[in-house]
């Protein structure tokens, strides 16, 4: 699990510099959305692997419900917005960003056994 974490994380922090510039009205550069998008669909992959074959549950599968939904609003970013070279809305960079960070922080405290 925590290969996954240390993945989510990395994918995280090259999202938050993406954020930063959206908000800050620049467009984020291409090779940190495609870093980003390899990332988090490498750590969904592998969150989905220990759900459903090594059978963990509780925080592990809400957490994977709220990355799910965060990779469904990223992918509608890169693909309606970042591919197109439009601005991002900042409203779904947001809705994407917490989405994300809950899901983070339930697949954390799950493995802190916090949760």
């Amino acid at each position: 699990m925590w290969l996954i974490i240390a993945i989510f994380a990395v994918a995280a922090v090259v999202g938050l510099t993406m954020a930063i510039a959206a908000f800050q009205g620049h467009f984020p550069p291409v090779p940190s959305a495609i870093l980003h998008g390899v990332l988090a669909a490498t750590g969904l992959v592998l969150l989905l692997v220990a759900v459903f074959m090594k059978g963990a549950a509780g925080p592990a599968l809400w957490a994977l419900g709220f990355l799910l939904v965060a990779a469904l609003g990223g992918f509608g970013l890169a693909l309606g917005f970042h591919a197109r070279r439009k601005a991002l809305p900042k409203g779904m960079v947001a809705g994407h960003a917490i989405l994300a960070v809950i899901g983070f922080l339930l697949l954390l405290g799950g493995a802190l056994k916090l949760l």
